[in-house]
């Protein structure tokens, strides 16, 4: 199986409800008949009697008792499916349809919780159905108490989750945690400091192109370690055209080879490429980005008017933003040990990190003070914390941000309040008056330092 099914799948897999609950059905075969072993050996074994042990239950007891769980488990899957039906329109209506797919979909618990519910009911009514006119089968119905029991709890467990979850902290958090992983492993090279750039060892033209075969689609991630490999066995360079999450259309540039790469297949290429209609954020780096942004300026737009849920992504893309900072970006060649380039792989610079997660917030939130002074803040705590190499770009923002204010406020007052940093990103006089304490006792402090000098 090539690398691009294999991704297919394994995406699939994360992203589809119905998975878990499947391999709830699979359980549930073998589960079943080990429990009906169990039971069969503990009579053999006399350990069990069938009319006092565990529950001691009647028939009529049993039946009653094994219907009500499943009359409960049904009632639970279709409470938590309209749930997540209405939460899916909810989220999608309020913040973004980004989240659908990269956040409810994927939620594990919800996934396992409803694989459970799917298990106890089968396992009920199994037990349910294999009950005779004088047989209680005391051990499996007691199981199938016990599970009744544990459903129940693990209800009002999602209902809990569930509220938890849709709240806007919640969401961005998520998404602002997944943004950070995928950084992490884009760009695993710490850059502290700065450093010279390798020398290219590119050759000026390449020996041949190979164009996209199949249908248009989004670039979703690329095969880069086996790329590599294929370059170096094959003693050439890959240069990979466009970057993850750009659109690619039909018999557009794929690749470019150079050298020995000449030689390699078409199809093997385009093997280890995975295109798609939507983007994800296994390789895609700019995605959280992209979707805290959203979510940004969605609160922003005059039907929702929430600037506080769009201070909450400002926080988690500032998160996100230190993190690239400390990141090296800049490379785009993959090396063999001898130190040759084997394959080109672009990636976004610091740049284009900076201006995705200003731009259109500075925009759409240049109206409001809260946003302002919590994008001054932000932007002057990179400058505090990260290296000076980083800063050129993020005292371009403030220059842009103070240039916004100055066109959108008429009042001197209002533009002066506009220009303080919020790191609370309240919008009221708080972070006032602490700036002015701050702004005092440094005058203070450089007044005692010179009568000391004086002295």
């Amino acid at each position: 199986m090539s690398w691009h099914m294999r991704y297919i799948i394994k995406s699939y897999i994360r992203s589809s409800l119905w998975i878990v609950p499947f391999g709830a059905v699979l359980a549930y075969v073998v589960i079943n008949q080990l429990t009906y072993g169990i039971g069969a050996w503990l009579l053999r074994a006399g350990l069990l009697d069938e009319r006092t042990a565990f529950l001691g239950l009647s028939m009529a007891g049993a039946r009653s008792m094994l219907d009500t769980i499943v009359t409960l488990n049904l009632s639970f899957l279709v409470f938590t499916f309209g749930s997540l039906l209405v939460a899916v329109q909810v989220a999608g209506g309020q913040y973004t349809p980004r989240i659908i797919a990269t956040t409810f979909l994927r939620d594990n618990s919800i996934r396992f919780t409803v694989a459970y519910f799917v298990f106890t009911m089968l396992f009920t009514l199994r037990v349910s159905s294999r009950m005779g006119n004088e047989m209680v089968h005391q051990f499996n119905t007691w199981m199938a108490g016990v599970l009744g029991l544990v459903s129940i709890a693990i209800f009002l467990y999602l209902i809990d989750y569930a509220a938890r979850m849709l709240r806007p902290v919640s969401i961005v958090q998520r998404v602002g945690k997944s943004g950070i992983a995928v950084i992490q492993s884009v760009y695993p090279e710490s850059n502290a400091h700065p450093r010279p750039e390798a020398s290219s060892g590119r050759p000026a033209s390449p020996d041949r192109a190979v164009a996209n075969a199949g249908a248009s689609g989004i670039v979703l991630a690329v095969d880069i370690e086996g790329l590599a490999a294929k370059a170096l066995h094959a003693g050439g360079m890959i240069e990979f055209v466009p970057q993850v999450g750009d659109f690619v259309a039909m018999d557009e540039p794929l690749f470019l080879l150079y050298g020995g790469a000449g030689a390699l297949d078409d199809r093997e290429l385009q093997a280890a490429v995975a295109l798609g209609s939507e983007r994800t954020l296994e390789q895609d780096p700019t995605f959280a980005f992209r979707i805290l942004v959203d979510i940004a300026i969605k609160a922003l737009s005059p039907a929702i008017n929430d600037p506080t849920t769009a201070v909450l992504a400002i926080d988690q893309i500032h998160r996100l933003l230190r993190v690239v900072g400390l990141r090296h970006v800049s490379r785009e060649e993959i090396l063999d040990e001898s130190g040759k380039p084997r394959l080109v792989f672009r990636t976004p610079n610091w740049e284009d990190f900076v201006h995705l997660a200003c731009t259109e917030i500075r925009h759409c939130g240049a109206g409001s003070v809260q946003i302002t002074r919590r994008m001054r803040s932000m932007l002057e705590n990179l400058v505090q914390t990260l290296p000076a190499h980083r800063h050129p770009e993020l005292y371009k923002q403030v220059d842009l941000l103070d240039r916004a204010i100055e066109e959108h406020y008429s009042f001197a007052e209002d533009r002066a309040l506009a220009r303080i940093a919020d790191p609370q990103g309240l919008g009221g006089t708080l972070g006032v008056q602490a700036a002015g304490r701050v702004r005092t006792d440094a005058a203070a402090l450089q007044l005692g330092t010179g009568v000391d000098r004086a002295c």
